[in-house]
């Protein structure tokens, strides 16, 4: 690939070879963001001025807002500096963008203990897969993000002994992918919160251990979700569910993804307008032939 406009340097690419992520700052413009967290603010129905009102109902406790397709997502996963991040991490241009969700974490309050979550350490991957796959996955800070904020966290490096510690979890650890970091085997693995400012693009490596930590700050936490995976347009069944998720406004099956039970973006939704690059990123166009 030639590095002829690329973003990634040398130091950030030996980053993500070492420690399992890289932070690419700048990543969408600071109008992007905001886009998103007033679509937040306003799926959920919540004033962002009033604290009080930030632990209640649409928001379940936790962090995650089941929220998939307003536009100012889609402008961002269809973003061409997204784009071509993900493509250097990759090494291929014939890639299809996820469709997640958003995560506002609000601050953890006495009042509100149900919304004070201690955060977790996990991989999404299957552990028993072999060989694990190369893949990666993503994460958008929308607003600045202290380390006190209860965002991305990791284990760094830990992706390189991925095999070494998944032989030594336990049968519970390994069905909920999270190993137990207080037991003596795992004392040299060592949590560490990622800070970032608004539009940082935190890419990291699927078997790196992550998670995100307790929200100790006075302000919400807000990020979108964002990755990118080599398209898999021979399998038509898959492409044409994707279509028509984004057409119907659809959340992803699985029980990772419970959706939101008002229906908000399918019954009320606009399909979201796609850009030449945002169409075969879904896979509505396909990639030209090599």
């Amino acid at each position: 690939m030639s590095t002829e406009g690329t973003i990634l340097a040398p130091a950030d690419h030996e980053r993500f070879r070492a420690q399992g992520y890289v932070v690419i700052p700048n990543a969408v413009p600071a109008e992007n963001c905001a886009a998103v967290v007033d679509a937040v603010w306003e799926f959920l129905g919540m004033d962002p001025e009033d604290p009080s009102d930030w632990y209640r109902e649409p928001h379940r406790t936790g962090s995650m807002v089941e929220m998939y397709h307003h536009p100012s997502m889609w402008a961002n996963r269809q973003h061409p500096r997204v784009y071509q991040i993900f493509r250097e991490i990759l090494g291929t241009e014939r890639l299809w963008v996820s469709m997640d969700r958003v995560s506002m974490k609000p601050p953890s309050h006495p009042d509100h203990p149900e919304y004070a979550s201690a955060g977790f350490t996990h991989w999404d991957v299957d552990l028993d897969e072999a060989p694990p796959r190369f893949g990666v996955q993503g994460v958008l800070a929308l607003t600045d993000t202290d380390a006190n904020m209860g965002g991305f966290q990791c284990v760094p490096g830990c992706h390189q002994r991925f095999k070494e510690i998944g032989a030594q979890l336990t049968p519970e650890e390994k069905a909920r992918r999270r190993p137990d970091l207080s037991r003596p085997e795992f004392a040299d693995l060592k949590v560490t919160p990622i800070p970032m400012k608004q539009g940082d693009l935190l890419v990291w490596n699927r078997l790196l251990l992550h998670g995100n930590g307790l929200n100790a700050s006075d302000r919400p936490r807000l990020a979108q979700y964002l990755t990118m995976s080599p398209s898999r347009e021979r399998d038509e069944a898959y492409r044409q569910r994707r279509i028509e998720m984004w057409r119907k406004r659809l959340c992803p099956s699985g029980r990772a993804f419970p959706g939101d039970p008002r229906r908000l973006e399918e019954l009320h939704g606009e399909t979201p307008e796609l850009t030449p690059l945002g169409r075969k990123l879904l896979g509505l166009d396909l990639w030209p032939a090599d």
